[in-house]
């Protein structure tokens, strides 16, 4: 019975490598990172984090920046902490792109069950966002922020920010879903959260497919479950 093969970084560098499109994005955040130290502050200096999300925004509570109390030394170790983390970030997705579009590895004939039927291409796509345990967490993680929205802006007085969550948790489609839903917030505005909804599903679901089948790739047998 074949396994999953055992976690490699020299596995990750090259899916994130071994594509156009996997360069192509590692290029486009290398111009972010080139926008924000030319540009500190304008809005461009926030493309690094959007380019990396949804990893980016993880660690929110890292201080960065000329805000870091003290200054000096601390301000320069917050600043290589946050280029680090970015740079990791950038890595993880551009290997998750590179897996999403690599095709699946061929297997002896031998080791191919013939009585099992082919899966729909669909299914098979859509599989990975529940069949491993970094995805299935990373789907809890967004039901749990959009849920919280939803009781916010449902049942709650004073629903506040409560948007931010699920923003930053499907980022970055869910940021699309936020444009595509202020218009309607000026028409219906339970218009407004139905289609924010939606969109942070979908977001989600497409987060959940990359980390996946970045996890089938990289993964060992206990990812799966």
């Amino acid at each position: 019975m074949p396994t999953s093969p055992r976690f490699s970084p020299r596995r990750l560098l090259a899916l994130a490598t071994d594509s156009l499109a996997a360069r192509a994005y590692l290029g486009l955040v290398a111009l972010g990172f080139a926008a924000m130290f030319l540009a500190p502050d304008s809005p461009l200096a926030m493309a690094p984090m959007m380019l990396t999300a949804p990893l980016s925004f993880l660690p929110t509570f890292v201080p960065v920046g000329a805000g870091v109390a003290g200054g000096g030394a601390a301000e320069v170790a917050a600043a290589v902490v946050f280029v680090g983390w970015m740079l990791l970030c950038a890595l993880a997705n551009a290997a998750a792109l590179g897996a999403l579009l690599r095709r699946p590895d061929r297997r002896p004939a031998e080791q191919v069950p013939v009585q099992t039927p082919p899966a729909r291409p669909r299914r098979a796509l859509l599989s990975a966002a529940v069949d491993n345990w970094p995805a299935r967490i990373y789907v809890a993680v967004v039901a749990a922020a959009l849920g919280t929205f939803l009781y916010a802006a449902l049942l709650s007085p004073d629903p506040g920010f409560a948007g931010i969550w699920p923003l930053l948790a499907a980022a970055p489609l869910s940021f699309l879903a936020a444009a595509v839903s202020l218009p309607a917030e000026f028409g219906l505005p339970w218009m407004s959260t139905l289609v924010f909804t939606a969109g942070i599903v979908l977001a989600g679901l497409v987060n959940a497919v990359l980390i996946g089948r970045l996890t089938r790739r990289i993964g060992g047998p206990a990812a799966r479950g």
